[in-house]
């Protein structure tokens, strides 16, 4: 490094002088010419390496809900008891941060502190997806590097939503993050308002880390991606035991498995199962009267496992429907749904609404 500097300050000082001879060449620190000093994490760099086999073997995976404090901050305690109600329960595995937990209303320190956190805590007894998806590919890389250095386990992708972009632009999109680590693509076009078409999925099938498909188009599909040998999880719960056992899914990402999820297990391992299925749709279509998360938060406030905290821009039920909860609650039976206290019906100013946190 000495000689570095002794070689710039010569150059400078003979142009300085009257000659115009160049008696040195000027050379750049050594660090500032190594190539490349910034590359993606890849998953034999971090803790908890996992492949994307293991991954394909998970037949419940629940899409886990984000509890929060009164001033809106994360509410861990509330947060570690939900998903250790869910490995008591049976489920092999959870999603950090999806819709259902509201990462979209998180900053990306949060998001990857709380993947972290659910890694450090629970990554031993349950698989940890973390959703590292974005609209930009610039973040989804960012945050799909940080969430395999902290530990989870795969990632989950969706495609570029309202900046929508190309079939070309979807392929490459997902081919910047794929080579990471094992990736679930997230297709629902309810909310990006684009379809990712069966032949990009077959297109990125070819890298070894796409570990399958969380598709909410419908059973055609899933069971057109099973013909193929694809490893597809139903987005929906209205569909999924008819996906699982009717069209070769490989199981469920669940939302309502944040509040059953012991009858969800039983859906997904116990075979085909019409008389449960039916029991349970009645929660189904409650659950998602209104945009997910909106029912799933209020009915857990219910139930008394979380605090009654809504970050904006999510409200509770009306209290007619979350008088329809209590009823669902009593027809299915209290004892299957997470929780000890009696369900009980809110009153509109029991909830907190939190608009800055």
């Amino acid at each position: 490094m000495s000689s570095s500097i002794t070689s710039c300050c010569h150059f400078y000082v003979e142009r300085a002088g009257t000659t115009n001879r160049r008696t040195a060449t000027w050379k750049s620190p050594r660090a500032a010419v190594i190539p490349c000093i910034h590359l993606p994490m890849r998953s034999n760099e971090v803790k908890n390496r996992t492949f994307a086999e293991d991954i394909k073997k998970l037949r419940l995976i629940t899409a886990i809900k984000t509890p929060y404090l009164p001033d809106g901050r994360f509410d861990l305690e509330a947060y570690d008891a939900l998903v250790n109600l869910q490995i008591e329960n049976g489920v092999e595995g959870v999603i950090v941060g999806g819709t259902t937990g509201e990462g979209q209303l998180m900053s990306w320190d949060e998001h990857i502190m709380l993947i972290g956190h659910t890694i450090n805590c629970f990554g031993g007894s349950i698989k940890v997806i973390g959703n590292t998806g974005s609209n930009s590919t610039r973040e989804a890389i960012h945050a799909t590097e940080q969430g395999f250095a902290v530990g989870m386990h795969a990632a989950l992708h969706i495609n570029p939503y309202y900046g929508k972009t190309s079939i070309e632009g979807l392929i490459s999109h997902f081919d910047s993050v794929l080579p990471m680590g094992p990736t679930i693509i997230y297709n629902v076009p309810s909310r990006t308002g684009q379809d990712i078409p069966p032949h990009v999925i077959q297109t990125l099938a070819k890298s070894s880390n796409l570990a399958g498909v969380k598709e909410c188009v419908g059973n055609d599909r899933v069971e057109q991606y099973t013909n193929n040998g694809l490893v597809v999880w139903s987005g929906n719960d209205d569909e999924c035991h008819d996906s699982r056992w009717h069209h070769g899914a490989t199981g469920v990402i669940s939302v309502t498995s944040n509040l059953v999820p012991g009858l969800m297990r039983e859906l997904m391992f116990g075979g085909n199962n019409p008389v449960l299925n039916s029991k349970l749709m009645p929660l189904v279509e409650w659950l998602f009267h209104e945009p997910n998360p909106i029912a799933l938060n209020t009915a857990l406030a219910q139930l008394g496992v979380v605090r009654p905290v809504f970050r904006l821009p999510y409200v509770p039920l009306t209290k007619a429907k979350r008088e329809e909860f209590v009823k669902i609650v009593e027809k299915i039976g209290r004892e299957n749904f997470i929780g000890e206290r009696d369900v009980q019906v809110l009153d509109d100013n029991d909830f907190f609404l939190v608009g800055r946190y």
